[in-house]
């Protein structure tokens, strides 16, 4: 589409579909996050016996995020790329800080920071990667295009991609923040080829690494992420081990039929799927609210990607474009990793549905970055029709 095509608007362009769809997730997360957590917060003598306990932390988030993401929304967004080295290197402080007295153990892993609040260096990591390579491919310009300029921003989110799997022990956050480096490269790369050889080559390196680990199956070489594959290929084997919370998720999944139970009627999030308002979230929306919820809750996030890609499409400048697109890219790959995992299409690996599982971390940086899409949409002098 030419600009000749386009409607002009004035400076402050503001996207009122997408704060409704943000707050319509946010707001539908909080009455999940509560159906899914009271019984079991109701029943912990550790929580008081407080059936709103992961609600109230949850609002509180919402509630930060919310003001950050409008003082971001504020700022001029080129501010961001003078300190995008700062803020990369600044992630991998923090992402080592875990190993501190400062890191804190919750539910046997060690992934989070106290700092006053609870946070997870890995979401700090997810925007900081978008700023930065955002930055990298603007400095970079036509160099991209070469095989030197192309491995270069390939190999940035490595480092960081490292760090967190081996200190962190979250693979799923680095895939996500590989997939955030990968789309980027690919918006900005004009040749397509290339990706179509690292898809390929991806996948025959996942194929061959499922079929050594069946192999040797009867030992323990690959440790748990090797029973998390297995439990994958035939969860009912480990119906009583790893693969009970795959499993209940998909009981409730299949009992919610078209229409589901009705709100707050699962009988699933009673105990049988484990830290339902996590991970598992949209297994007890699909029971809840039945097949027909769990499409609404997709078509929602379909829309969403539509108007992020509408604001990247009409950025003013490149760097404008590569944040939305960063953006874009996380909340894609997030959500169809988590809606998989429910489903047992992938292996099981912690990874939460944007907006709506239980997590402050995630919510506030995801709401930070939705301020970094505003502040580009302000700049928009043009949308198209």
């Amino acid at each position: 589409m030419t600009r000749n095509n386009r409607i002009p608007k004035t400076k402050g362009y503001i996207d009122y579909t997408l704060i409704f769809i943000i707050l319509l997730l946010l707001g539908f997360g909080l009455i999940m996050v509560y159906s899914t957590s009271s019984y079991e917060a109701s029943m912990s003598q550790a929580l008081h016996n407080n059936a709103a306990y992961y609600l109230n932390k949850q609002a509180f988030a919402t509630i930060f995020g919310l003001g950050a993401m409008f003082v971001v929304a504020l700022l001029p967004y080129h501010i961001w790329e003078k300190v995008a080295a700062i803020g990369y290197g600044v992630s991998v402080v923090l992402i080592l800080l875990v190993l501190t007295p400062l890191g804190m153990e919750i539910n046997g892993a060690r992934r989070w920071l106290n700092l006053g609040i609870s946070l997870q260096p890995a979401e700090i990591s997810k925007l900081a990667m978008i700023i930065f390579l955002a930055s990298l491919v603007v400095r970079l310009g036509g160099k991209i295009s070469t095989r030197r300029g192309f491995l270069t921003v390939l190999a940035v989110p490595l480092p960081i991609c490292f760090l967190v799997w081996v200190v962190t022990q979250n693979l799923s956050s680095a895939i996500i923040i590989f997939s955030i480096g990968f789309i980027m490269l690919f918006v900005a790369s004009p040749d397509y080829k290339k990706f179509i050889l690292l898809a390929l080559g991806g996948i025959i390196l996942a194929a061959l690494a499922v079929f050594v680990v069946v192999q040797l199956s009867h030992t323990s070489f690959f440790g748990y992420r090797g029973q998390r594959i297995r439990t994958w290929l035939d969860p009912e084997a480990y119906a009583s081990d790893t693969g009970f919370q795959t499993l209940q998720a998909l009981y409730a999944i299949g009992s919610g039929g078209l229409f589901g139970k009705g709100l707050g009627q699962s009988t699933q999030k009673l105990g049988f799927v484990p830290e339902a308002q996590n991970d598992m979230i949209f297994s007890i929306i699909c029971e809840e609210l039945g097949l027909f919820g769990g499409i609404c809750i997709i078509v929602l996030f379909l829309l969403m990607l539509w108007r992020l890609m509408l604001i990247a499409v009409n950025a003013p400048d490149q760097f404008g474009g590569l944040l939305v697109a960063g953006v874009m890219g996380h909340i894609a790959v997030q959500v169809i990793l988590n809606v998989a995992v429910v489903t047992n299409t992938i292996p099981n690996t912690g990874i939460s549905l944007p907006f709506i599982s239980y997590g402050g971390s995630s919510v506030m940086f995801l709401l930070i970055e939705m301020g970094l899409v505003f502040s580009v949409s302000r700049s928009i002098t043009f949308i198209g029709d």
